[in-house]
């Protein structure tokens, strides 16, 4: 009988041991409280122990019940607990994947529907579970700036431009930014804010390392080191790949934001949980780094190739502008464009300071002139392997108009738990 009270739809007991106790406390309950009865009555027959007994009926016993009821109520939460963490267990896994479409003229078209396109994994056609335009999606956006010394003359420009962008893009209240230099270390002088204010005195009071960085932000960590590790950077040198490396795992990954409800807990049926988790991603910001260097990166631990990993693990692209002294080694455009490019994002090289305006610029409009694909892998296997994602026009019409789409080429997988099967 009691497992039947215990099973749903047929399937195993969901909380028989939850039930059984309960309901033996219960018996013991109602027998003591019987017992307890006949004895009071008796000593009143007698006489001598009523005052004993009602010490026993009006403290012992209500003491009694407390903790009866007390341990009842913590065998029901670890019951409860326990299928809240079914939940999270079983939670479909979706893939956002933002894109821009631009026709020959290089103008942003925001015309296409669903059913102009595909999306294939590794080739396999997969099942578009949303499709949305995204202009007003919550921006998180981090500004990593070299401040080694060949950014000397052209800190205070970036500094304008940066500026520029804040006014015209963050909108108060919603959208975020922190403010990021770097040199051999990257130092947090503004965590992720939607106070504008406290980003613009944080922007104007970054300055060049001479060699040594001496603005207030603590070294953001995030790399591992140790015996038979590469050594921490020495001041004055340039990590642009573990810049990007700790700012997209430490400041902006998707797992530093708040968890939805159904994760903290709610429940939900298995056959709904895509579509819950769609709802709890409409919150989720959309993240950028807007990364100002001249590329020439000196002393990183990590490569370029897992900076540009952590980024996509984090689901962040990176709009870089190539920036720097020509009387020091120059910009190097190869890494520059490919730390972009690797995670759907731009390469911009100012020659001018129009120029640079310019390059901001059109990093506002991109932002705003996105698409929004959210799919569940057709391929379940947690091998933590590289996934290549493609966009592909079908409307016919439009393949004639030869539009270029860009997003990110591809993600990483989760891993299984070690030891699950």
């Amino acid at each position: 009988m009691l497992m039947r009270l215990g099973q749903v739809g047929g399937g195993k007991p969901t909380f028989p041991t939850a039930s059984l106790l309960q309901l033996t406390i219960g018996a013991f309950m109602n027998s003591f409280q019987g017992w307890n009865i006949a004895l009071v009555e008796k000593s009143l027959r007698l006489g001598r122990q009523a005052r004993r007994w009602s010490w026993v009926k009006f403290t012992a016993i209500p003491v009694l019940l407390s903790f009866c009821l007390l341990w009842s109520s913590y065998i029901s939460g670890q019951a409860q607990s326990n299928q809240d963490d079914d939940v999270i267990r079983v939670d479909t896994d979706l893939t956002n994947l933002f894109f821009i479409a631009t026709n020959k003229q290089k103008a942003f078209v925001t015309t296409l529907a669903e059913s102009d396109l595909r999306v294939t994994e590794d080739g396999v056609p997969q099942k578009i579970l949303t499709f949305q335009r995204e202009t007003d999606r919550p921006l998180a956006i981090a500004f990593l700036i070299d401040v080694s010394i060949s950014e000397e003359h052209t800190l205070p420009q970036e500094k304008a431009a940066a500026r520029t962008f804040i006014e015209n893009v963050l909108q108060s209240g919603k959208d975020q930014a922190a403010i990021i230099p770097f040199t051999g270390a990257a130092f947090l002088e503004q965590g992720l804010t939607r106070d504008v204010l406290q980003v613009y005195r944080a922007l104007e009071g970054v300055e060049v390392a001479m060699p040594v960085y001496l603005g207030s932000g603590r070294p953001i960590s995030g790399i591992a080191s140790g015996p038979g590790m590469k050594a921490p950077p020495r001041e004055g040198t340039t990590a642009i790949w573990d810049a990007i490396a700790v700012t997209s795992s430490e400041i902006l990954a998707r797992s530093n934001e708040p968890r939805s409800s159904e994760q903290r807990g709610g429940r939900s049926a298995r056959s709904s949980n895509a579509r819950d988790e769609i709802a709890g991603r409409q919150n989720q910001r959309r993240r950028a780094i807007i990364l100002l260097t001249d590329g020439q990166d000196t002393t990183s631990r990590v490569t370029r190739s897992e900076a540009i990993k952590r980024a996509l693990d984090a689901e962040t692209v990176i709009y870089a502008i190539g920036i720097g002294d020509s009387k020091y080694e120059g910009v190097d455009h190869d890494a520059v464009n490919a730390v972009a490019t690797g995670t759907g994002g731009r390469a911009f090289f100012p020659k001018k300071e129009t120029d640079l305006k310019n390059a901001f610029a059109e990093i506002e409009q991109e932002l705003r002139s996105q698409y929004l694909i959210a799919y569940s892998s057709s391929n379940k296997n947690r091998d933590g392997g590289y996934r290549e994602m493609r966009i592909e026009i079908t409307n016919p019409q439009l393949q004639k108009e030869q539009l270029k789409l860009r997003h990110r080429p591809g993600y990483f997988a989760k891993s299984s738990p070690a030891g699950s099967n």
